[in-house]
């Protein structure tokens, strides 16, 4: 497997990357091993969120440095490619903060003597990171887990490979021992050889829903814990008493944030058929306005899809849509200039018959679907395989719990389009996986909760 950067606003190889060898990975292995057991795990853990709050400082202070790497092997605009710095340093001191909280024994309440539940780490964990958000997605494991005092050993996506190795850095720099966290550049083979090590205790990853299968199945036939994070369809639900202002205003973040590169991006619009024409309309409007250029420039507004890959698949996906009878309200072509860039698009006119009615569009694309009323907005949301996030706009907050209350997800937001931070649980049901990340949730995923009896 080759490790590459490629600029996507340019499509040039910038710098390949060699992966490690059968030996180096055993090295690793038994590196991450005797760092558990004979040092990281033994440590106490105001001295391990020393380091993980250390780290969290590093990023603030060399965040256009941080920024700028992701920028330029994915393509995220600059201005997002800062903000995802903010929000990882925001998640790495949040466990620095709170981790004594949560791993603090918890008490039970027996008839005689005395009875409390332990919070201790499990050891070697295994993680495979994808790269939407070079940075973020190895802090919702990193940090949790590193106060915990496991040791992950972290396979990075081929296409990021200097932000992989950056923030290998970044932990060495906080004062975090070499061993405590290592990034590998490996193939499936080799990530599959490593799941079934038996020093390894955990396996966590994010990404689509062919890999989870993968290595859920090489997890489970190992006996490994293992969470799931997949990806989703999520409903961006416009109620009929919405606030037209607050549902253009999030149903643009929603789909454009990360060029909708995101897992939890506004991807099916259901509409009332009472405000689908008007919302439309300006949603359309919002859309066109969107300007492509290169990512590092302020004002620039449509970055590049994150490689060349990615915009075949997607551009597959909407001949598939459009061959099937959807209609193309706007965009569907890839904009004729260097790099990987497609234009903002919407369809409209999807049934239960046409591929994308059920698909994941990781790209600019809108589906608009009209519905009569509340519970057939219900009902077409619920109808996908996924199950990750969701969110509903309405004047009656009320109204609006009421409606989440029946959204099969995980994540479901009123008023606001699905995003994430730091004290909030992160992850889905169905085909979008298991398992949480962020907070006190996701620091409890790979520990052990240890019952001590007293008689």
């Amino acid at each position: 497997m080759s490790y590459i950067t490629i600029n996507p606003a340019t499509g040039q190889a910038l710098e390949q990357f060699s992966g490690h060898s059968d030996g180096q990975i055993e090295e690793v292995l038994a590196r991450a091993d005797r760092r558990y057991k004979t040092d990281w795990g033994k440590k106490s853990l105001s001295e391990r969120c020393a380091v993980i709050r250390k780290a969290a400082s590093i990023l603030r202070e060399k965040r256009e440095h941080f920024a700028r790497l992701v920028t330029l092997e994915m393509g995220k605009l600059l201005r997002e490619a800062g903000e995802e710095v903010d929000l990882s340093a925001d998640i790495l001191q949040y466990y620095a903060d709170n981790a004594p909280r949560f791993l603090e024994p918890k008490e039970l309440k027996v008839a005689e003597g005395e009875a409390w539940v332990e919070s201790a780490p499990i050891g070697v964990l295994f993680c495979i990171e994808p790269w939407n958000f070079p940075y973020y997605q190895l802090v919702r494991v990193a940090g949790p887990n590193l106060v915990a005092g496991n040791t992950l050993i972290v396979k990075h996506a081929p296409s990021v490979p200097q932000c992989a190795l950056a923030f290998e850095q970044l932990l060495l720099d906080a004062g975090a021992p070499v061993g405590a966290y290592t990034n590998v550049f490996i193939t499936n083979d080799q990530a599959a050889r490593i799941i079934a090590d038996p020093r390894v205790k955990g396996v966590a990853l994010t990404g689509s829903t062919r890999a989870g299968a993968a290595v859920a199945a090489e997890a489970g036939a190992a006996l490994k814990k293992n969470t799931m994070e997949l990806g989703g369809s999520d409903a961006f639900i416009v109620l009929d008493d919405a606030d037209i202002d607050v549902a253009i205003q999030w149903g643009v973040w929603g789909k454009m944030n990360n060029t909708g590169e995101c897992c939890i991006a506004a991807k099916r619009y259901i509409l009332d058929e009472t405000i689908a024409d008007a919302f439309t309309e300006r949603f359309k409007r919002e859309m066109e306005k969107l300007i492509p250029g290169d990512p590092m420039d302020p004002g620039t507004t449509l970055g590049p899809l994150s490689s060349e890959k990615a915009l075949t698949i997607v551009l597959g996906q909407l001949d598939i849509a459009i061959s099937n009878g959807a209609k193309v309200l706007l965009g569907g072509k890839r904009i004729e200039r260097p790099g990987f860039y497609l234009e903002p698009t919407i369809l409209t006119d999807i049934n239960a018959q046409n591929p994308a009615y059920y698909e994941e569009f990781f790209a600019p694309v809108a589906l608009i679907f009209r519905v009569k009323d509340e519970n057939e907005a219900i009902q077409l949301a619920n109808d996908s395989p996924f199950g990750l996030g969701g969110s509903v706009i309405t004047k009656d907050v009320e109204r609006g719990k009421r409606v989440a209350r029946q959204i099969e997800t995980g994540m479901v937001f009123i008023n606001q389009a699905t995003w994430t931070a730091p004290e909030l649980p992160f992850g889905g049901i169905k085909n979008s996986g298991y398992g949480r990340e962020l907070s006190e949730l996701g620091i409890g995923e790979f520990v052990n909760k240890k019952l001590v009896r007293v008689g």
